[in-house]
């Protein structure tokens, strides 16, 4: 099977070409990594994963709608990182941090966010539409955020993220660029009406993810990819389609010329695709067909709703590099293994504990799901 090639990465070689997409957990200490995560984390490295990518980590104090999100800005975080890598490393596997910062949708009240001591910052003082924080009293949703008066002062934090994460073990680094997050608020013109270089054409609004990309390859050298969804409408973005197409074409085009490990390229998804005013919110199309060819010179994986038959498809016809997983890593801790076992993806999630909940066993709907 094509799937179970290896793969030259980047400075790394992957041992298969079967991903684990970042998927939020909900599982750390305060922000901090810890025992149960690396159980988590290793037993998806014995199952088979060739790369994982991990989930959303914060690269500064941020008011995020997921108070036990995990995060990069602190020694205590390095450390708790280390041991994850550490072990990742010794089951077989390699591992990418996924840096992220939430941009429009923080909440000035939640607790990471006071005590930053900062406003919620974004490209532009627009409200993402929807939203719910469910951990604060109320159930409030977004608010209008702040203008950075001067992106370049994130970069630095992903930077100094990315700094960490090499301290930490990392094999590399996946600027998240998909969802809603601050580098797609830059890229789409509903959420980003800057007058300023990082504003107005598209190569402007791709200003602030090709200069994060060239901060994090001062790093991490050939190590650095990027996640985008140019057809998801989560958080509130979205563009008509010959706009999508020519942000995103703009911003593949040069990133193609940066040497990246791989970019992976979200396809359309209805479920996260939120409905406002009456109307889905993104702009359905055949996301691969539509960027890969920009991408002469990177390898791209493919995510969301893909079957292992479709996978080795992808693969065997050069379509793709490889492919990410997202749900079935959730509830198969053996995704690899049973896919090169020919065994069905069948274990039944445990939707009631899929993020955690406090005062809760965290290993329920975590760390409990059968091997095959």
């Amino acid at each position: 099977m094509s799937l179970f090639t290896p793969f030259k990465l980047g400075s790394i070689t992957i041992p298969n070409r079967i991903g684990m997409s970042a998927l939020t957990r909900n599982r750390s200490t305060a922000t901090v990594p810890n025992e149960i995560m690396q159980k988590y984390y290793v037993e998806r490295a014995l199952g088979g994963a060739g790369l994982i990518v991990t989930e959303g980590t914060l690269i500064t104090r941020q008011g995020t709608e997921w108070p036990q999100a995990p995060g990069i800005w602190d020694p205590a975080q390095v450390v708790g990182w280390k041991k994850i890598t550490d072990a990742v490393h010794e089951a077989g596997s390699k591992i990418y941090c996924q840096i992220w910062h939430l941009g429009r949708v923080s909440h000035p009240d939640a607790p990471e966010q006071i005590a930053a001591g900062v406003p919620v910052y974004a490209p532009s003082a627009i409200s993402a539409r929807g939203g719910k924080f469910r951990f604060l009293p109320g159930h409030p949703g977004y608010v209008t955020p702040t203008e950075v008066p001067d992106p370049t002062t994130i970069i630095a934090q992903f930077k100094q993220a990315a700094i960490n994460a090499k301290e930490a073990g990392f094999d590399g680094v996946e600027l998240h660029g998909a969802n809603g997050y601050i580098v797609a608020q830059f890229l789409d013109s509903t959420a980003n009406k800057r007058t300023d270089k990082w504003g107005g054409s598209p190569e402007n609004r791709a200003r602030f993810a090709l200069d994060t990309l060239k901060a994090l390859i001062e790093v991490f050298g050939p190590d650095v990819s990027i996640k985008i969804s140019p057809a998801g409408g989560y958080n509130d973005v979205g563009m008509p389609l010959q706009e999508t197409i020519d942000t995103f074409g703009y911003l593949l085009r040069e990133a193609n010329k940066l040497g990246l490990s791989y970019v992976t390229l979200v396809r359309y998804s209805a479920a996260s695709d939120p409905e406002i005013d009456g109307k889905k919110r993104a702009t359905e199309h055949d996301v691969v067909a539509t960027f890969s060819p920009f991408l002469t010179n990177t390898p791209v994986f493919v995510n969301c709703g893909v079957t292992p038959a479709e996978a080795e498809q992808l693969v065997n016809s050069g379509t793709a590099a490889g492919v990410f997983f997202g749900f079935s890593w959730v509830t198969h801790p053996d995704v690899g293994k049973r896919i090169k076992a020919g065994k069905e993806l069948d274990n039944v999630p445990n939707f009631a504990h899929l993020y955690g909940a406090v005062g809760v066993d965290p290993a329920l709907g975590y760390v409990d799901y059968p091997g095959m």
